[in-house]
């Protein structure tokens, strides 16, 4: 692949870069020209998403990834950023997802504290980075460069809750951090090498002492990892911290939940794949009963969750419980599922923390007062007849778009989240079973049933069972990004044999690590010509 093609892989670190130290220099009371700036770098981010996943799905197998040797040096030497289908998928993901919590931020979230939009580009940077890079300790770098950003949006606009949430939030990833750069440490120690690739090439020949000391570090890795996955009991935050965020912050934070599976994903089947020797399939046992605690975890939540913001982050927690069951099965063929799942439930839980804030402007708090006590005493109504009752357009919306997320995340026909647990529970039933199997698949089917009971009875809590007023007002940029997101859910149920195609190609490359590494170990440096 040509050197001018490859090197637009550093574009979605240097765009974000570029445009929060540009937003930084501008004062708060240019709130629109902030917000333009902002918006017109997101969603060039987002076309740039597009076109990079357009190269590396169409270039041939063994061009399929943008390689950039940064400063000129070869790998393993020098810094690497790597770009292949997997990769920018995710890219394409947190793009349309920061576009929509952006807009939706516009009306009042960005402007109840200062340096949002600064942040928010430093926090894409941060994403984009970890996305791309291709060695441990720059993964590092860029995952606190994420973190740190994450920080300010979360106390921004800052309250008590938000202040108690956002300190435990901050203690959490620096403890995480701790054990990041500890498990760094020793994986050098053992191999000499950070660089994901020269670490895979090393892994089949590494003698016993060493590749103990490598799997001691990889744990330490795995305790960073699993942390921000929200994996059980690591995952104690993310109720908390979703409740306490502002939507637009909380919709950025589902999808940083997935960055931690995305580098699982990706160093598993890089380091401890089929054909690393003696490492091959190492832990796997433990990411998958240690997923199921998690799953069973979420339902357990879910199921006594009472307001929307816990049963969203309790739907987060059942959807990071799932995929890591999946990543600790080591199953090839449920990767391409595994990925399908992730995209849906991501883009499913996304809407409903945004749908939300909508919801709850519906009501007053004698009306939420008056809804929960008439579960409780269930008074007489006086039977009148009625001609029927007008539904405004906006409560209207809301009604149906719960509905859309309550069938997605529950995994019900006819949208994406039922195609996607049914592929799942297809591809399951086709191998040996087992006892873990046989937990998965009673936890996948309980998860669904205390999602339906969760939102049947907090959608007639919030629909049916109180008296509101007026109708609530529903701005364009607030209604816009639910209503993309769910039509988004709604055509993954339409296209779903392209995108699976997709994501087979995507499961080809996991399963064929050797293109990787030798595609990024034989870059070799551009030379200089001689005056």
């Amino acid at each position: 692949m040509s050197l001018l093609l490859a090197e637009i892989i550093v574009l979605p670190i240097v765009l974000p870069l570029f445009t929060g130290a540009l937003l930084l220099l501008i004062n708060e009371r240019h709130h629109k020209l902030k917000f333009f700036i902002n918006q017109t770098s997101t969603l060039l981010l987002f076309l740039l998403a597009i076109l990079l996943l357009v190269i590396t799905d169409s270039a041939p197998a063994e061009e399929g990834l943008l390689v950039v040797l940064s400063a000129n040096w070869a790998a393993p030497f020098g810094i690497v950023l790597v770009g292949d289908r997997l990769a920018t998928l995710f890219l394409l993901v947190g793009a349309l997802l920061a576009n929509a919590a952006l807009i939706f931020s516009y009306s009042r979230w960005a402007r109840l504290g200062v340096h949002f939009h600064t942040l928010f580009q430093f926090l894409l940077m941060g994403i984009n980075g970890a996305l791309l890079t291709g060695d441990l300790f720059n993964l590092f770098v860029f995952f606190e460069v994420m973190l740190a950003a994450s920080y300010g949006l979360l106390l921004h606009g800052y309250n008590i809750t938000r202040i108690r949430a956002g300190m435990q939030y901050i203690v959490v990833n620096l403890l995480a951090a701790v054990f990041f750069l500890l498990g760094i440490a020793l994986v050098y120690s053992a191999t000499g090498t950070l660089n994901f690739a020269d670490l895979a090439a090393k892994m089949p020949a590494l003698a016993d002492e060493p590749r103990q000391l490598l799997h001691a570090g990889a744990a330490m890795l795995a305790v960073a990892f699993l942390t921000k996955s929200a994996i059980w009991p690591l995952g104690f935050w993310l109720p908390t911290t979703y409740s306490a965020a502002s939507p637009p912050v909380a919709a950025m934070l589902v999808f940083l939940t997935k960055m931690g599976i995305y580098v699982l994903l990706r160093l598993y089947y890089l380091l401890f794949g089929a054909n690393s020797g003696a490492s091959a399939g190492f832990a796997a046992d433990f990411l998958l009963y240690a997923g199921l605690m998690t799953l069973a975890f979420g339902a357990l939540g879910l199921l006594a969750s009472q307001e929307s913001s816990r049963i969203a982050s309790y739907s987060a927690v059942i959807s990071s419980g799932l995929l890591l069951t999946l990543l600790g099965l080591a199953e090839p063929s449920m990767l391409s599922a595994m990925l399908f799942y992730l995209i849906s439930s991501t883009l499913a839980v996304t809407a409903f923390v945004l749908l939300t804030e909508l919801i709850e402007r519906i009501y007053t708090p004698a009306d939420s007062v008056f809804a929960l006590s008439m579960e409780f005493f269930a008074p007489e109504e006086e039977k009148q007849e009625s001609a029927g009752v007008a539904i405004p357009a906006a409560m209207a919306f809301l009604g149906m778009s719960f509905v859309a997320c309550a069938l997605i995340i529950a995994g019900l026909p006819p949208l994406s989240g039922f195609i996607a647990k049914f592929n799942i529970l297809h591809h399951l039933l086709q191998l040996p079973f087992s006892l873990s199997h046989w937990l998965l698949l009673i936890l996948l089917m309980l998860a669904g049933l205390t999602a339906i009971i969760a939102f049947m009875r907090f959608g007639v809590r919030s629909f049916w069972t109180a008296q509101a007023t007026t109708s609530p007002r529903l701005k364009l940029n607030e209604a816009g990004p639910v209503l993309l997101l769910l039509a988004l859910c709604i055509s993954l149920a339409f296209f779903a044999e392209p995108l699976h195609n997709l994501l087979e190609r995507i499961t080809a490359d996991l399963q064929h690590p050797q293109r990787y590494i030798e595609q990024v170990l034989s870059t070799l440096p551009t030379r200089k010509e001689a005056p």
